[in-house]
Parts: structure tokens; sequence; C-alpha cells
């Protein structure tokens, strides 16, 4: 369905389509939200496709492409985060975001980072497997610290075999797929081995080990699912919004859970919202084995796509007993109080809103807020960031960083302006959202400079404040500048108004300096051989090895480079010649 701006508002398929496009236009639709969105089509697209699977796959694909005002749309969260076990001859224990490589193992997904370092954390104390990059394993001479506290075994000097280590890998393996009672048959096994052997010290080991596996196994253990993958979804709505609670199971082990929001909610309904989840979070994404879901909703679609994309059988079960009915309760426990903390917080975020209009004396239309900040080291690198407070809460899609070049090094009023200028120029243009609040992270000269860029780019009558830090720096202390007055206002060190401020500025100075350390790092890494044409990776890795390093290689005569492998006479006077 598509509006006059010839924007696809609302996408969705049915099986008889004539049947349910015609329910769109009765003369009396009982949602407000149907109301309005039939009141901005101008025109309607079809399209016919081979079977419900194959309307299922393509409906999904349009939603994320077009994203419809109508829609319920959940975040696209791709980065989940696995433990992954590489295919090197001694393997790496690894956490993992992002595409999938051949050769490696991949265990997950995990709820979130934390999950994932706990589980590796345990598995390091259990297995004792590698955790060091290939390039510093490949170079130790002597065991790292991990060995000395019993968590790696230092295949990286032979102080275990490739046959012994691969043991420990699969035994890793086996309980990250749940089967924790094989690796406990085996342990046990070959603990009674060197008993009987009379090797007390190794038997205690695998002793060790078994105890920790039971440990794990009483902490964490689902045993009431006949599969060992799972996920339990339930939703909750409060005052018109949804939440969907989403509980992990992987390998066994409850992993942990996490809630989403969706956007585009309000006046929906828990079968909407609850199919609109399920299409979106796994079609085209791994899916375990078992679905429960909260909600009854038509699932033979669902089942037949998901495992013809899996390649298995994926149950969905909407009316769990027993056990499984116990979990499902709490993903909707859970739920519930994401959105009661979600509502506390944005009813905090208003009264604090409110203080600070009435602290500052700023109009009650004052809504959207943009903040400022400069980060460098002794001028390298130097970053301005924007971030930007609307709608109650900070929105970190519409943050903006700003590479500062072509001033003096640790000039912080030529780095404001330039930044003010490139952010504020686009929006007298029309480009982007008008502030009614800026902050400048800085006294009257950084507020100087804001105020004369504002006049240049005609945006004038926006407010504008400058924060300066108190004596110290300590929090609390800050005075705020404005340019029609002539004295610093300060407020007090528990006023909900100041905590905003404080909020918006920390989180200004944390995006830039995060840019600033990453511009910084990459500058520092960057090799000025890099930059030489015809000198690739292996040319300089040639040499660079064969002089020790850069200075090595800028000592280095034409005859000297041109003896390096891979390198001509005449490409060694250029590279001379660059360096010099």
């Amino acid at each position: 369905m598509i509006n006059a701006e010839d924007q696809v508002i609302y996408v969705g398929k049915a099986r008889d389509l004539k049947k349910r496009v015609s329910s769109y236009f009765q003369k009396n639709l009982p949602s407000p939200r149907t109301r309005m969105m039939v009141s901005h089509i101008v025109r309607i697209e079809t399209t016919v496709t081979r079977s419900e699977a194959e309307a299922l796959l393509l409906e999904n694909n349009l939603i994320k492409s077009h994203m419809p005002r109508y829609n319920v749309l959940f975040r696209d969260d791709k980065s989940y985060p696995y433990i992954s076990l590489t295919g090197d001859s001694y393997p790496r224990l690894a956490f993992h975001r992002g595409a999938q490589r051949k050769g490696n193992q991949y265990f997950g997904p995990f709820p979130n980072a934390v999950a994932v370092r706990d589980s590796i954390q345990l598995l390091q104390k259990v297995f004792r497997l590698r955790t060091c990059e290939n390039t510093v394993f490949a170079n130790r001479s002597r065991p790292c610290l991990l060995h000395q506290i019993e968590r790696c075994t230092a295949p990286c000097v032979g102080f275990i075999s490739e046959e012994d280590y691969r043991h420990d890998v699969m035994h890793a393996s086996l309980f990250l797929q749940g089967k924790e009672q094989q690796v406990m048959q085996e342990l046990g096994d070959k603990m009674n081995a060197a008993a009987e052997e009379m090797e007390y010290e190794r038997a205690a080991v695998y002793r060790d080990r078994i105890q920790s596996l039971r440990q794990v196994q009483a902490k964490q253990f689902v045993n009431d699912f006949n599969v060992s993958d799972a996920d339990v979804i339930a939703c909750a709505e409060l005052q018109g919004q949804w939440c969907v609670n989403l509980v992990m199971i992987r390998g066994g082990h409850h992993l942990g859970d996490k809630s989403f929001f969706p956007r585009n909610a309000d006046g929906a309904d828990a079968e909407t919202t609850m199919e609109a989840f399920i299409e979106q979070h796994y079609v085209a994404s791994g899916i375990p084995p078992l679905l429960i879901l909260g909600v009854a909703i038509e699932t033979a679609t669902f089942e037949e796509v998901f495992s013809e994309q899996a390649g298995r059988k994926i149950k969905i079960n909407t009316n769990p007993i027993g056990d499984k009915r116990v979990w499902l309760k709490m993903a909707h426990t859970n739920a519930e109080l994401a959105l009661s903390q979600r509502a506390a917080q944005q009813a905090n975020q208003n009264a604090r809103l409110v203080s600070l209009r009435e602290a500052l004396a700023l109009p009650e239309t004052t809504e959207r807020i943009e903040c400022f900040d400069i980060s460098h080291t002794m001028g390298e690198a130097t970053v301005a960031s924007c971030v930007v407070f609307d709608k109650g809460n900070l929105q970190n899609s519409e943050y903006r960083r700003y590479n500062i070049t072509g001033i003096t090094p640790g000039d912080d009023y030529a780095a404001m302006r330039d930044a003010l200028t490139r952010r504020y120029r686009k929006v007298a243009a029309g480009e982007g959202k008008r502030p009614d609040l800026v902050f400048i992270d800085g006294g009257k000269g950084q507020l100087g400079v804001a105020v004369e860029v504002m006049n240049e780019v005609g945006l004038a009558d926006i407010q504008l404040v400058g924060i300066a830090k108190g004596e110290e720096r300590k929090p609390g202390l800050e005075q705020m500048f404005f340019p029609e007055r002539d004295t610093p206002v300060g407020l007090k060190k528990d006023h909900p108004g100041l905590h905003l401020l404080q909020q918006i500025r920390d989180e200004a100075h944390r995006f830039a300096i995060t840019g600033h350390r990453a511009k910084r790092g990459k500058a520092r890494m960057h090799s000025s051989l890099e930059d030489i044409s015809g000198i690739g990776a292996k040319r300089r890795k040639s040499l660079l090895t064969q002089f020790g390093g850069l200075d090595g290689v800028k000592n280095a005569s034409v005859d000297e480079i041109a003896k390096v492998e891979g390198i001509s006479h005449a490409l060694a006077v250029k590279i001379y010649e660059e360096l010099h």
C-alpha cells in the first residue's frame, strides 16, 4: 500500500488477497490505526507467489527494505555474539560476531556479550583451551600468565600434544552442544585409567574437571526440554507499548533473555506483534529446533518456511504444558518488567527535561537537544561529536562525528567552528531537524564561536548554552553560560535538570573520545610504506622483516633495499625517494 509521496506504508500477505484487501475498505473500520492508514493509500501493488512460504519470505524482505509506517517493526539485530572454535591445528576459543567462516565451529547465538565471555571463562577453567590470537600463539617462547593460573595448557610451547589438545577441544564442543553426560563419562574413564596406572596427579586433573562440570550443570542445565536448543518467546503490553521477551536455551543451558520493543505498534494486538517478531527475527537467520510462543498464532506456514531454510524439522509450540509453561510464564514476567522499567525511565527523563526547562527559563516547546564536544591528544586526531536527545531519550541513530582537519593542532575554537558550520549549514538548507537547544561543551570562548556560526548560517534563533566544568572538573559544579546573560547559571548537585545535562554532556564526551581513539590508533598503525604504489602486503612484510622495522628501511641505502626479495632496483629507488 503506497501513499501520495510514493512511500510504501504497509506490506501484507493473505491466502485470499482479494478478501484481505477489500476488508480495509469497509465503512466501519474498528481500528483508528487502520482508518488512518487507509486514508493515506493512493494505490496498491500486488505480487502473486507460488506458496504461502514464498509469500512470507517476500513480505519479510519488503518490510526490511521499506520499513513501512503501519507495519510493526523490530530492530534487525544481526550482530548476536557466538563462541567459535577455530579450525587451526591447535583450535582457538574465541568471541565472534559477524560472518561465519568455513572450517570454524560456532555455538550460539547468545543474548549478549556478557553471556559469551562468562561461558568462555568457564570453558577456559574446565578445558584449558587457548584464547590468544594466532600472531601471539606463533611467536611465544614461554608460557603466558593463563598457563600459570591453570587456564591454558600452553600448546604454544608444546606443553601438550596435538592429539591431547584435540581431545580437550572435542570435550568443549560436546559441552557447548549440551552433551555433558558424554563428556563426564569420557573424563571419568580417563580418571580411572590414570588412577590404575598410579598417575594420581593426572587423575586429579580429570577429577577436578568433572566436579566443575557438575557444578555448572547444577546451576544452568535445563532438563525439562526434549531438545537442547529452544527459544521461549512471550509478549506483554503496557499503556499501548509492546515488549517481546526472548529466552534463549542453547546446549541445554539457559543463556539469558533479551527484550525487544517494536516500533509502529500503536493499536496492534498480541497476535500481530508475535507474528511480526518471529517473521523478522528468524526468516533468513539461525533458528533452534523448538520455539515456544505465548500467543496462539497460525504456525503451519512458519514451520514450513523455517524447516526449509534450516534443513531440519522446526516445531512451534503455542500451547505448552508442564515445565515449558513455567518457562513461558517467566518470559512473560520479564516482558512486563522490561515495560515497567522502560516506562519509569521515560517518566524520569521527562521530569528531568521539565526541570531543566524551568531552571534555565527555556520555552515549554524545548524537546530536541543537541550537544557538541571536541576530543584530541595534544592536537592529534581531532574529532568533534554531536549527540541528540529527543523524544525523551538519546537518539543513537542520529549521532554524528566530524573529523577535523586543516586547523592549527589543538585549536578547540577552530575545531568547534568547523563542526558547527558543517552541521548547521545543512540544517539551515532544510536537511535534518532543527534543534530547540544546543549545548556546547566549553565556556565563553566556545559559546562565542557557536553564536558567530549560528548568525552566519541564519539560525540565530536557536538557543545556545555553554557548559563549563567546575573546579577540579568535579561533577555537580558545572556552570552554564548564555549569550544574552552576563553571569553564568549553576544548579544544585541533586537537581534533576542538571542530571539530564550531565547525561547528555557525558554521552557527547564518550562519543567524541571513542572516535578520537579510533582515529589516533589507525593513524599510529599506518605505515608510510602503505602509501607507496607497487608495495603490497608481501613486499612490505619482506622489507620490515629484513631491516627490523620502518626505521631500518629509512636508514637503508638503495642498494641494500634492492637486495630484498621481490624489490627491483627501480622500485628500490622509488622507495628511497618516497621515504626521504
